[in-house]
């Protein structure tokens, strides 16, 4: 199940019956976070249940003065409820009848005031979450823009979405995943815009969830909905950058907010949207499309360029005289198809270990790697020249694609096609490219066709990919989102 528990426990009027329920389901007293203020209003028990750390202390601390002032200020034969419900001095204030309701969302942060001989609970939402501000990501930096991004927190993650989408048809729809995490996981999107059919599509994923709990978040939600297996390609688009969350959800995509998360899901995403970047929106039009189009070669460059050499090695009568350079112009006793891998495999450490690496130490880590073990793996013949610079530009190559997940795609796609070549030569560059594309062809994100809108052909949106259309000119949503209302500003003429 991934909704919130049967409610089978309906709350008792005695507070000592709720307060022996809360030892045997929630650990009160054996947990050292989960505590209980118990007072006395009006001669009757009153308790306070709460989780240190998730709790806003100086909220729980004014609410306790507000109730002990019930003793001073009225009679004991006045409705102790109704009072307690007035002096509740806060803006999300809701009711319950049910100890589980209690259990699981006092476990989240919310605290709880039972009274005795009441058979209904107050549920106020104090969480104050640990967590950092927002900040600008790291793997989607801009020159220009805004600089915060999403954390690790959903609320603050919907209000800087909010913030941005100022529209009573937004929505943030709560659903909790996980037996024992229950997660909260929010779908964003516009009620009048986004596609029903993929909205029920996603909740029938959501609600299919059964498992413990989700500590990985977006990453294990993305497995079962998806059911990627082992395709490497990503299905779903990651960002954490608010203003490309908003972007999506105005165009017609469905947004997965997931607490503990820093990013969120954007479905359905396509091949080309994991090659766009907030800094081509950010320029002006030429600008930006002179940015998609050096992204665009960086990422064809990081599949393509070193199986075409290493074809070019084999076959050097395929290189024009004039060209003939390209080939390695030094002899060694190691195949070069071994030395392309092994330094692939060396590129990759060192973005491991730069990972693992406190920043002041990473940078010289870099220059020690690139100077001296290229050097020197040079000079005892473990590598010819050629390797070193066709490996270094791949690998730029790699770092330009925006989307992480889509540069280890492009990665081992390189690295199987290079083996095939390897092997095969010609044939084998050319069935293995073909393979790889007709892959990409047939490849389909939540019933979207992943290689949209280059196959099937849509000219308006193949001309938006190539070309950074500038917003007044951009009529219409994407018609692969399947909007229910396509039209983003009313054309002019």
């Amino acid at each position: 199940m991934t909704q919130m528990q049967d409610q089978k426990w309906p709350i008792p009027e005695s507070v000592h019956e709720i307060e022996h329920y809360m030892k045997q389901r929630a650990g009160l007293g054996v947990s050292f976070d989960i505590g209980i203020r118990k007072l006395k209003i009006l001669k009757k028990d009153v308790h306070i249940y709460y989780v240190n750390g998730l709790c806003d202390t100086l909220y729980i601390i004014q609410l306790i003065e507000e109730l002990v002032e019930i003793n001073d200020h009225e009679k004991l034969s006045t409705d102790l409820f109704k009072v307690i419900e007035n002096r509740l001095l806060n803006q999300s204030v809701e009711q319950t009848k049910m100890l589980d309701t209690v259990v699981d969302q006092v476990l989240s942060g919310l605290i709880a005031v039972v009274m005795e001989g009441e058979r209904t609970a107050f549920i106020i939402d104090v969480r104050s979450y640990p967590g950092r501000s927002p900040q600008e990501p790291d793997t989607e930096k801009v020159v220009r823009g805004a600089r915060d991004g999403f954390v690790e927190n959903i609320v603050l993650n919907t209000a800087l979405t909010r913030r941005r989408i100022r529209d009573g048809r937004l929505r943030f729809e709560m659903l909790k995943v996980g037996k024992r995490s229950k997660t909260d996981v929010a779908l964003g999107y516009l009620a009048d815009v986004a596609d029903a059919d993929l909205l029920n599509i996603l909740r029938k994923e959501l609600q299919a969830i059964d498992v413990d709990g989700i500590p990985m978040g977006d990453k294990t939600l993305e497995e079962f909905i998806v059911k990627q297996g082992w395709n490497p390609f990503p299905i779903v688009r990651y960002t954490e950058r608010a203003d490309v969350a908003a972007a999506h959800i105005l165009e017609g995509h469905v947004v997965i907010f997931c607490d503990t998360s820093p990013s969120v899901i954007i479905t359905p995403a396509t091949f080309f949207h994991h090659v766009q970047h907030a800094e081509e929106f950010r320029e002006a039009p030429a600008a930006g499309t002179f940015v998609r189009w050096t992204r665009f070669l960086g990422v064809l460059t990081s599949i393509f360029l070193l199986p075409l050499w290493m074809l070019f090695v084999l076959e050097p009568s395929m290189l024009p005289e004039k060209l003939s350079f390209i080939g390695p112009n030094e002899q060694t006793n190691i195949p070069v198809v071994v030395q392309l891998i092994l330094a692939d495999f060396g590129i990759e450490f060192l973005r491991m270990a730069a990972i693992h690496t406190p920043t002041p130490l990473s940078t010289a880590m870099g220059l020690i790697a690139a100077v001296l073990i290229g050097q020197i793996a040079i000079d005892v013949g473990l590598f010819v020249p050629e390797v070193i610079l066709y490996v270094a530009v791949a690998g730029i190559g790699t770092f330009t694609t925006p989307s992480y997940e889509l540069g280890v795609a492009n990665k081992i796609s390189r690295m199987v096609l290079l083996i095939v070549t390897a092997a095969f030569h010609l044939p084998g560059f050319v069935i293995g490219g073909t393979l790889l594309f007709l892959f990409l062809v047939h490849m389909r994100a939540l019933n979207t066709p992943y290689f949209w809108p280059f196959l099937p052909f849509e000219p308006k949106g193949f001309l938006q990919i190539v070309f950074r259309r500038a917003i007044p000119g951009s009529y219409l949503r994407p018609s692969i989102v399947h909007p229910r209302n396509r039209f983003r500003q009313p054309p002019k003429g």
